[in-house]
């Protein structure tokens, strides 16, 4: 089958070209912006790439080289010059999650990390204790994990019947087991095959059980506004948190309750939902009805929590159910991270993972790229690039690097690149939630429908705008001291700033 995937660049689209491919179909695809590194890892896999959005890459000019399908990226409305051939010409479509919920997870059992933050690390850090543990998982991740290098692939691993919380309960005693199995789970296949087909050769499945995928509240499609999570029919679900964002489709927290409500409803009665227990918005959707049954975790309540052994987040206790089973040291930093960790091996544990080798295996996971990713270090001074785009997110990535760094200084570089951000339906939280900053550059190109002067203003001395990224590259370059952190936030490219600021650094006189 020939597959044309519209908006292929995008780190999920993309996701869905890889897992394709390895399926063994013939994928192209074609995007307004293309350039690495997505564009890279799909020429690697022999996805041929065309620019822009035209009808002629449908098959316009010739009916032969029209696609078999065609799967739409969620960026693509109508109006669109590809979308409009597409429903004339009656090309068959169909949405990214819904291809996926039908030819990738069908057959397995699925763990989705649903959440307003930290999907994109919850996901990568539970697909690698899956992995670390002899699972070889398939995973979809919104972003790069550095323990893989890849955003997706499909897998091929067996399972496992026991998990800490069923040999707590006595299974094999006498005791329920309360984990999670695949009854017919096939055989270890050993390590991970990267087994790539030729194009067009049909279909090819690793006998895999097990898939981790990030699962996005956000909507599907132009011609589906249902949010993509409910694609997945989730086994096991986290639910990490839940606050108000996407301000383009969602009116309020109610209309993001009730999607989530709509994934709770999807996870069978045999599943398990894994829940924030220091949530209130997510308590709510829980009273909306559940029928699957929940295990709760939370730093300081719910069913597994941790006790921080260091402030920063590096080092920390596991409990389940009051009892100590391990301790983890890790490179990741803040509460937020260690919620994350809670989640992930709470579905591990639902999942039948030992949970002795699921926390050692935590020792060596990487995050995801743009994680509070150290992107270089010149003249002292430490540059990082995250992914933060919301005020909680900002908030909490900040405090996690304080703990770290003490009294030194943290510089930030800030770009209003998501919807809610550009329609500044975030813009009075924007100020406390830089608290932890000692200066922030605003970048405030023209176009913006707000004035972020309301943000650095109430920064109180410790925040000017930027009109270009070329200014603000200029004024972090001109305020940085050796010794200082510099954090660049963006959930977009930020036309490459935080390495322009590195390159920026090797060429400058940095005062002491």
């Amino acid at each position: 089958m020939k597959i044309h995937i519209l908006g292929i660049c995008g780190t999920f689209m993309g996701g869905v070209a890889a897992l394709a491919r390895e399926l063994g179909e013939t994928v192209e695809g074609s995007d307004a912006n293309i350039y690495p590194p997505m564009s890279d890892q799909l020429a690697a896999l022999g996805v041929a790439l065309k620019s822009g959005y035209r009808a002629e890459h449908l098959g316009s000019d010739d009916a032969r080289q029209a696609p078999d399908l065609v799967i739409v990226g969620n960026a693509l409305s109508r109006g669109n010059a590809a979308i409009e051939y597409l429903l004339d010409a009656r090309l068959p479509y169909i949405s990214g999650p819904q291809w996926i919920g039908e030819h990738v997870l069908a057959t397995r059992r699925v763990f989705a990390v649903a959440g307003t933050h930290g999907k994109t690390t919850t996901t990568a850090m539970l697909a690698w204790i899956l992995d670390a543990c002899g699972r070889a998982p398939g995973f979809l991740v919104g972003g790069v994990p550095e323990n893989f290098g890849v955003s997706a692939r499909l897998g091929c691993g067996t399972t496992s019947p026991v998990g800490e919380r069923g040999r707590a309960a006595g299974a094999g005693e006498g005791g329920a087991d309360r984990s999670l199995s695949v009854s017919d789970a096939p055989p270890s296949s050993g390590a991970v095959r990267h087994l790539l087909p030729p194009a067009g050769e049909g279909k090819f499945a690793p006998p895999a059980a097990d898939f981790v995928i990030e699962a996005d509240e956000y909507d599907t499609a132009f011609f589906d506004k249902r949010s993509k999570f409910v694609h997945y029919r989730a086994n096991i679900a986290i639910l990490n948190n839940l606050e108000y964002d996407h301000a383009d489709i969602f009116p309020d927290v109610a209309a993001i309750q009730r999607q989530f409500h709509h994934l709770v409803r999807t996870v069978p009665s045999h599943g398990r939902l894994i829940v924030n227990a220091e949530d209130a918005r997510l308590a709510e959707v829980l009273a909306m009805g559940a029928w699957t049954p929940v295990t709760t975790f939370g730093i300081d309540r719910g069913d597994w929590r941790a006790r921080l052994i260091a402030p920063d987040g590096s080092r920390f206790a596991v409990l389940c159910d009051g009892r100590e089973l391990g301790e983890v040291r890790w490179n990741l930093l803040g509460r937020h991270n260690v919620m994350n960790a809670l989640a992930a091996l709470a579905a591990a544990d639902a999942g039948g993972v030992d949970m002795a080798r699921a926390i050692a295996a935590l020792a060596a996971f990487l995050s995801a790229k743009r994680r509070l990713e150290l992107v270089g270090e010149r003249a002292g001074i430490r540059v990082y690039d995250d992914f933060a785009h919301h005020p909680t997110a900002i908030a909490t990535t900040l405090a996690g690097l304080r703990a770290r760094v003490g009294t030194a200084r943290i510089l930030v570089g800030m770009e209003p690149r998501s919807n809610s951000m550009r329609a500044g339906a975030h813009a009075d939280e924007l100020a406390p939630s830089l608290r932890d900053a000692d200066h922030v550059v605003f970048l405030q190109k023209p176009g913006l429908p707000w004035d972020a002067e309301r943000v650095t203003a109430a920064l109180a001395g410790r925040g000017r705008t930027a009109a270009s990224v070329e200014e603000l590259v200029a004024a972090l370059r001109g305020a940085a001291h050796a010794g200082d952190h510099v954090v660049f936030m963006s959930n977009g490219g930020f036309e490459n700033a935080p390495r322009r600021f590195v390159a920026a650094l090797g060429s400058a006189a940095v005062p002491e």
